[in-house]
C-alpha cells in the first residue's frame, strides 16, 4: 500500500478528530423526515459491518412498486477538509485484502457511528423512485431522513429463501411484514433488470473468492458465487445511482459520474466473437455483445467466466468523470444506462462521499462544496487510487493463494487454460479458485482447454503458483 501511495493507518490528527466524535448525529425537522417506522433492512455479506444502505418497498398505483434507498449520511460526521476527510481523499476507497480490511474511514465510524446498524437510529439521504409494471421508472425524489434498520440480512440466506431452497431468515420471520416487502423488492429488481437487458446490458460472470479463516489461520479460498439477493440489491442501487445523476443534472449542478466508455478496442471484441463463429457489427453495440455473451454462457458455462474476463478487459476500466450541466454526457456502456453516478457507498468510496455533499448542497440550494476544477482533479485522483487499490488487493490475494497451497505441492488439480501467449501459459484451477502459470509441458495448450495439472512450486512473497501439465481432460 505504501509503495502505491495508499495510507494503511490514520495519522494523529485524524485520530484526534475521531476521539472528539461522541455519537451519531440524529436530527428530525423540516428538512429531515422521520421514516424510522418503515420496514428498512440491509442485505450484505455475512461479515459486512460497514452498512452503507438500507432498502424498503411499498405498493404504488397501477401495479407499481415504490423503492426507497437510504444511504448513510457520512458527511454529517466527516465534513470536508478535516483530517479524516484528508485520509479518505488520499486513499479514495477501502482496501479489502484476505488478511485485513483497510477502511477508508476509521472503523469506529464506518462500522458504528455512520453505519446503518440494526436497531439504531441514523441519518440518511433517501433516494426514492417508482418501478412500473413494465420496468420503467415513474418519478423520483431525493431528500434527507432519519431511518432505523429493522433487519440485518445476508445475501446467502436471503437468496436461498427467495429461490425456495432455504428457510425464512430469522430476522425476516421475526419482523411482521418484512417478507412481503422483500418479495416486492425482488419483483422490482427483476423488472429493472429486464429493461436493462432489453437495452443491451451485457451479462458478465466473474469468479471471485473469499478467504475463510479459522482464528488467525487461512484455511480456504471459497468461491463467491452470484445469487438473486446480490442481483436484487445491485439493480436497486443502479436505479438509485441513475436517479442521483438525473437529480443533480436537473438542479444544474456539476457531478462526478461513473462511466464505461464505448469500447475503443471493439475490433478486438469482434475478433474474439469470430473465434466462436459469431459476427458482431463493426460499430460498438451493447445489444449485440449481450446477445453473444448470453449464447456463450448457455453453450459453455465452464469457460464463460474466462470469456467474460477477456471482454471486460477489452471494454476498458470504469472511470470517474465530471459532468458539467449542459455539457456532453458519457453513458455507462457496461450497464446500458445513460446517466450514472456512484452515491450509495460513502463509508467505503470517496466519490460517493463527494456526491453526497453535492446532493445535500443541492437540496438546500446552497453553494456547491466543490468547484469544477476541484471535481476534475478529484476524479483523476480517484481513478488512480482505485487502480492502485485493485493492484494491492490482487497481489495480496495471490500471496494468500500461495500461502494456502504451499502445503499441497505435488497434488493434482483440474483446471482450464486462461492465457496462452509468448508471455506464458496460465491455468485457473477450480478448487480453490486460483490462477497460476504452467511452467512445463505447456506446448499446444490453448485458451479454454480443460487440463489436469500438478502443483510444483509456490512463492509466497511474489504470489506465484507454478504448475506442470499432467494430462489433457
Amino acid at each position: 500500500m505504501l509503495a502505491r501511495g495508499l495510507l494503511p493507518d490514520f495519522d494523529a490528527a485524524a485520530l484526534k478528530q475521531l476521539a472528539e466524535i461522541r455519537s451519531p448525529s440524529i436530527a428530525i425537522g423540516a428538512d429531515i423526515r422521520d421514516l424510522r417506522h418503515l420496514l428498512w433492512c440491509s442485505i450484505d455479506n455475512d461479515d459486512s459491518r460497514d452498512l452503507d444502505q438500507l432498502t424498503v418497498s411499498e405498493e404504488a398505483e397501477n401495479g407499481g412498486i415504490k423503492i426507497l434507498v437510504a444511504v448513510a449520511d457520512v458527511d454529517t460526521l466527516v465534513t470536508k477538509a478535516t483530517p479524516i476527510d484528508a485520509h479518505a481523499a488520499n486513499n479514495t476507497t477501502s482496501v479489502y485484502t484476505p488478511a485485513r480490511v483497510f477502511p477508508m474511514l476509521p472503523e469506529r465510524l464506518s462500522t458504528e457511528l455512520t453505519s446503518l446498524n440494526p436497531n439504531a437510529d441514523r441519518q440518511s439521504v433517501v433516494v426514492e423512485y417508482t418501478v412500473k409494471d413494465d420496468g420503467m421508472r415513474d418519478g423520483y425524489s431525493v431528500y434527507r431522513a432519519a431511518v432505523r434498520n429493522r433487519a440485518k440480512l445476508a445475501y446467502g440466506s436471503v437468496a436461498a429463501w427467495l429461490d425456495g431452497e432455504g428457510p425464512v431468515p430469522p430476522p425476516v420471520a421475526g419482523t411482521p411484514g418484512m417478507d412481503a416487502q422483500l418479495r416486492r423488492q425482488n419483483q422490482a429488481a427483476l423488472r429493472l433488470r429486464r429493461v436493462r437487458q432489453q437495452r443491451g446490458a451485457p451479462d458478465f460472470q466473474s469468479l471471485e473468492s473469499r478467504p475463510v479463516f479459522q482464528g488467525e489461520t487461512l484455511v480456504a479460498l471459497k468461491e463467491d458465487k452470484p445469487n438473486q439477493a446480490k442481483t436484487m440489491i445491485a439493480e436497486m442501487m443502479i436505479g438509485a445511482n441513475e436517479v442521483v445523476a438525473r437529480f443533480l443534472e436537473a438542479k444544474k449542478r456539476p457531478s462526478v459520474r461513473r462511466v464505461v466508455r464505448s469500447p475503443e478496442r471493439w475490433n478486438r471484441i469482434v475478433s474474439v466473437a469470430a473465434q466462436y463463429g459469431e459476427m458482431l457489427p463493426p460499430e460498438p453495440s451493447a445489444a449485440a455483445l449481450a446477445a453473444f455473451l448470453t449464447k456463450r454462457r448457455a453453450a459453455d458455462p465452464l469457460r464463460f467466466p474466462d470469456l467474460s474476463l477477456v471482454i471486460v478487459k477489452l471494454m476498458g476500466r470504469g472511470e470517474y468523470v465530471v459532468e458539467i450541466p449542459g455539457g456532453a454526457s458519457i453513458a455507462h456502456f457496461g450497464l446500458a444506462v445513460d446517466e450514472y453516478s456512484h452515491s450509495t457507498a460513502p463509508n467505503r468510496r470517496f466519490p460517493d462521499l463527494i456526491t453526497q455533499r453535492l446532493l445535500k448542497a443541492a437540496l438546500t440550494d446552497a453553494d456547491a462544496p466543490y468547484d469544477e476544477a476541484e471535481l476534475s482533479a478529484l476524479a483523476v485522483h480517484c481513478n488512480l487510487q482505485e487502480e492502485n487499490a485493485t493492484k494491492v488487493e490482487r497481489q495480496v490475494k495471490k500471496s494468500a493463494a500461495a500461502l494456502l497451497l504451499g502445503r499441497r505441492i505435488g497434488e493434482g488439480f483440474s483446471g482450464v487454460i486462461t492465457g496462452a501467449s509468448e508471455k506464458g501459459t496460465y491455468v485457473r484451477i477450480f478448487d480453490p479458485v486460483v490462477e497460476g502459470r504452467v511452467v512445463r509441458n505447456e506446448a499446444g495448450l490453448k485458451v479454454g482447454d480443460a487440463v489436469r495439472v500438478k502443483l510444483v512450486a509456490t512463492d509466497f512473497e511474489r504470489g506465484y503458483l507454478d504448475f506442470v501439465r499432467s494430462d489433457t481432460m
